[in-house]
């Protein structure tokens, strides 16, 4: 380390809770230089370069424009004037104070813009996540056998798992670091989404989609914690709000590739006669590409310097500040201008570190045992920490805006495509077909049958061979001597019927689809055993389109928040978003075309966006970095929670009722939005 610090020197105080990195250190204790040091003989300068910066005539001059440089100067000096004024500042506020400056030299530039993608990629992977199992479902339950139970239990244990690893995964960040938290985060959800794509039956599916998701659970906290670190306070609000679109991104991709995927019955293909590797495995692999991507991309990110600061780790939170710098500026073309920071105020090492045991003492499994126990210990204080507290009446406001914004959301994202499909179901009805009494003797089957009910009827010496059966009823009917042959089934019945010396060859017509038959002389021969894709509801494309549309719905309004979020003010984006999204809710009880829903699903989507930006960069920037990202952590699963209650009851009233999805939808989004308005303004608050 010598040989990088040759003109500074770390030394740390005794009685002091801070200390100082470096030498120097101006009277108020910063250490920037009004002008940069002498620099080395390699190091490149101003006469080398051939010109002087101050002769060049700075070209906002005439306008009035203050020079950049200006502004950060007066900036500093009314803190400093602030801090001589009041009363003397805590040594957190002056560290806070300290990293903004730090921060402004730094600038924003190649730096953060390589980081907003790679954590853009995560945040892509949890919005992804979210759509996997719903575009999957309609072939996995053919594929893997599952009844409405457990089609519910996996769409529940989503979010279920999202819940719990935005918990633990937000709690961890705040204590071992961001980067190698949504390392492990995204190492598991890769790991068991792979290998959920491979699972033979329906507990081996559910069990890997549940740890996939305790994994990509924790992206959301640490990934607007880590971003938010990086960013001066002029540039945070709109940057994190570009930064949402990467979850729209998510639902984008996974929509676009399930449509061009699942419904290719050609993409799968067999492992041996135990496995057939369809579509629907191939689409859950290719979802998990953006985390695989991110992975990727994060070992070659360093750790956030304001955590390691928080945690007295002076030299690493030195070198990453140092590389930000130069990174950025020699992208902006000045390779030549040096990194001044000679002095950090950082706290001491906390108290309450990890125990380690020597290597030599125990096994390995208990020396794990201690580690872990006495990191849940030092975790699990810090959300009691949020819950009490000077921050308290904030936690709970944005407890309350959280959970009111994802019930009405989530709530409606299910219920929009069950309506639509609940509309298609009843104009399909109204044009069921009815056959009574009709005498069919000698004729061959090789044209599809749907949407039919036949009454009575007698069909002697018949054939059907190789047709589709969509929804196809026959009540009392006699079939005698007839054959049916390469049968693809949906939705067809046979109620209370005689069938007499009839042959059943290569069929997916079992037991369960003849309800009260009499059977003599009929025998079955290759019968299709277990369930199997259905090709006509693998085409059926409408969850697709629909989920498509809502996600590029989300477009104008991320642009629109992120373009006004520092002019108007996170509470005012907030609460005014909120109420005009109660007000497309309710404009649902004057539609009644699938087209009028898609369109207000499309306006609720889009003017929702702007909301869930707000909420997420005041939550960033309410609360300290030793509580950030535990704090995001526990809104986010609280959110998961609404998430659950939102699907379950709303759709549970697709058929029956939409007035009370609706009242329910408005008065979450009411709520919120008033309670938004009681938000204090964050907008030029330094990040603490």
């Amino acid at each position: 380390m010598a040989d990088h610090y040759q003109n500074n020197v770390y030394h740390q105080g005794g009685g002091d809770s801070y200390g100082s990195y470096g030498e120097g250190g101006g009277p108020d204790g910063y250490g920037y230089q009004a002008d940069y040091p002498p620099q080395e003989e390699d190091a490149a300068s101003d006469v080398t370069e051939g010109h002087d910066d101050e002769d060049q005539m700075y070209e906002g001059e005439y306008q009035g424009i203050p020079h950049p440089d200006e502004v950060k100067a007066a900036q500093r000096a009314a803190r400093a004037k602030s801090r001589e004024g009041g009363s003397a500042a805590s040594e957190l506020e002056e560290l806070s104070e300290q990293y903004e400056d730090i921060m402004q030299d730094c600038g924003h530039g190649k730096f953060q813009w390589m980081l907003f993608m790679v954590l853009g990629l995560a945040l892509m992977a949890d919005g992804v996540e979210c759509y996997v199992v719903a575009f999957a479902l309609p072939s996995a339950e053919k594929d893997l056998c599952l009844s409405n139970a457990e089609k519910g239990m996996l769409g529940l244990v989503v979010f279920l798992s999202m819940m719990v690893g935005a918990f633990l995964w937000g709690g961890l960040a705040d204590k071992t670091g961001r980067r190698r938290c949504l390392i492990l985060a995204l190492g598991i959800n890769c790991i068991f989404a792979f290998l959920s794509s491979f699972a033979g039956g329906y507990g081996f599916f559910l069990f890997f989609r549940l740890l996939s998701g305790i994994g990509i659970g924790g992206t959301v906290p640490i990934v607007y914690s880590y971003f938010s670190e990086f960013l001066q306070t002029d540039k945070r609000g709109e940057h994190l709000s570009w930064l949402c679109m990467f979850w729209m991104f998510g639902g984008i991709y996974a929509s676009f590739t399930a449509w061009g995927i699942i419904p290719r019955y050609g993409w799968g293909f067999s492992m041996g006669t135990e496995l057939q590797f369809h579509s629907w495995r191939v689409f859950v692999i290719i979802a998990a590409l953006p985390a695989v991507t991110s992975l990727v991309g994060l070992t070659f990110m360093p750790e956030s310097p304001r955590f390691l600061l928080e945690h007295a780790k002076h030299d690493e939170a030195w070198m990453i500040l140092k590389q930000v710098h130069d990174t950025n500026w020699r992208a902006k073309g000045k390779p030549e201008k040096v990194f001044t920071v000679t002095h950090i105020k950082a706290p001491k090492m906390a108290e309450d570190e990890l125990i380690e045991i020597q290597s030599g003492t125990g096994t390995p499994v208990q020396r794990w045992a201690v580690r872990s126990l006495t990191l849940c210990k030092l975790v699990r204080p810090k959300h009691k920490l949020v819950q009490i507290g000077l921050l308290r009446f904030a936690t709970l406001f944005m407890a309350i805006i959280w959970f009111c914004m994802a019930f009405s959301y989530y709530g409606l994202s299910v219920w929009f495509p069950d309506m639509i499909k609940h509309l298609q179901y009843e104009e399909y009805e109204t044009k069921v077909k009815t056959f009574h009494r009709e005498r069919v003797v000698d004729v061959r089957f090789d044209f599809p049958l749907k949407n039919q009910i036949h009454r009575e009827g007698e069909y002697k010496r018949d054939t059907f061979i190789g047709i589709e059966m969509k929804s196809v009823t026959f009540k009392d009917s006699l079939f005698d001597n007839c054959t049916f042959e390469d049968i693809r089934s949906t939705n067809t019945v046979f109620e209370n019927c005689t069938i007499l010396s009839t042959v059943f060859y290569n069929t997916d017509l079992w037991e369960e689809k003849f309800i009260d038959c009499r059977m003599e002389n009929t025998t079955f021969e290759h019968n299709k055993h277990g369930c199997h894709l259905d090709s006509v509801e693998e085409n059926d494309v409408l969850i697709y389109l629909v989920s498509f549309l809502g996600s590029l719905a989300v477009l104008p309004g991320n642009i629109i928040s992120a373009l006004f979020v520092e002019k108007i003010g996170r509470v005012k984006i907030i609460g005014g978003s909120m109420l005009i999204s109660a007000g497309c809710s309710f404009f649902l009880f004057l539609s009644f075309s699938q087209s009028a829903i898609i369109a207000l699903q499309c306006m609720f989507c889009a003017v929702s966006a702007a909301a869930w930006n707000g909420i997420e960069v005041v939550t960033v920037e309410l609360y300290p970095t030793s509580k950030r990202a535990t704090a995001f952590g526990v809104l986010n699963a609280l959110c998961k929670l609404a998430a659950i209650l939102g699907s379950s009851i709303f759709a549970s009233f697709v058929g029956i009722t939409k007035a009370i999805p609706i009242l329910l939808s408005f008065a979450a989004l009411v709520c919120g939005g008033l309670v938004a308005l009681k938000l204090p303004d964050t907008r030029q608050k330094i990040l603490q």
